[in-house]
C-alpha cells in the first residue's frame, strides 16, 4: 500500500498543475475545454513578458497533458493555445513582427519559404491588441488552426505544417519566452 500512495505521489509531482484551472493576474484559465466533441485539459499557463512589462497570459490545452514540448508539437490531437492580454495596448505591427520573428527563429530558411504564403495570410488577421482582450487558436485534428480574436473567428489556416510551426513559437527550440514555455509544459 505505501508503494502504491507513493507511486501516486511521485506521479503528482510529475505533472504539477494538470487539469487544474488556475488564475493568473486576473485572468481565468479552466481546467478542461471542449473542443471537436472532446476534452482538454489545462496542460499549463504562463505569462509572456519582454523588457519586464508582462505582455499577456498564455494557456494550453491538450488531450493528453504532456511535458514534452517536441511531442505535443508534432501530435496531430486538437489543441487551444489561448492568448489575454495584460499590457494597455499592443499594436497590431508589434504583433504580426512579433509572430515573424517567432517563426523565423524556429524554422529554417527553407521551412519559412513553404510557410510564407500562410503566414501572411495569418498576419491579416490580427488588430490592436488591449488589455482584456483575447485571442484563441484551435488546432484541429483536420489539421487546420482556426484564429478566434476578441470572440470573432477571423479565418482558418490549412496544413500541419503550419500548426506545428505556429505551435513552435511558444514551445520550440527557440521559444519567444522560455519562462512561458516552461509553464505552458506544465513544469
Amino acid at each position: 500500500m505505501r508503494y502504491v500512495v507513493l507511486s501516486f505521489l511521485s506521479m503528482l509531482c510529475l505533472f504539477p498543475g494538470y487539469g487544474q484551472a488556475m488564475e493568473i493576474e486576473g485572468v481565468h484559465l479552466a481546467d478542461t475545454i471542449q473542443l471537436e466533441g472532446k476534452t482538454l485539459q489545462l496542460n499549463g499557463a504562463g505569462i509572456r513578458s519582454k523588457f519586464f512589462f508582462d505582455i499577456y497570459v498564455a494557456g494550453l490545452y491538450l488531450e493528453h497533458p504532456s511535458a514534452s514540448a517536441s511531442a505535443m508539437i508534432s501530435d496531430h490531437g486538437s489543441k487551444r493555445v489561448t492568448m489575454s492580454f495584460l499590457y494597455s495596448e499592443v499594436d497590431k505591427e508589434k504583433l504580426i513582427g512579433g509572430w515573424h520573428q517567432g517563426f523565423a527563429r524556429n524554422q529554417t530558411r527553407e521551412g519559412m519559404s513553404l510557410l510564407h504564403a500562410r503566414l501572411e495570410q495569418f498576419s491579416t488577421f490580427f488588430e490592436d491588441g488591449k488589455r482584456g482582450d483575447a485571442i484563441i487558436f484551435n488546432f484541429l485534428s483536420d489539421g487546420s488552426t482556426h484564429v478566434i480574436i476578441k470572440g470573432h473567428e477571423k479565418g482558418v489556416i490549412q496544413g500541419t505544417g503550419f500548426q506545428q510551426a505556429l505551435l513552435a513559437v511558444w514551445l520550440g527550440d527557440h521559444p519567444a519566452d522560455d519562462d512561458l514555455k516552461q509553464a505552458m509544459l506544465g513544469k
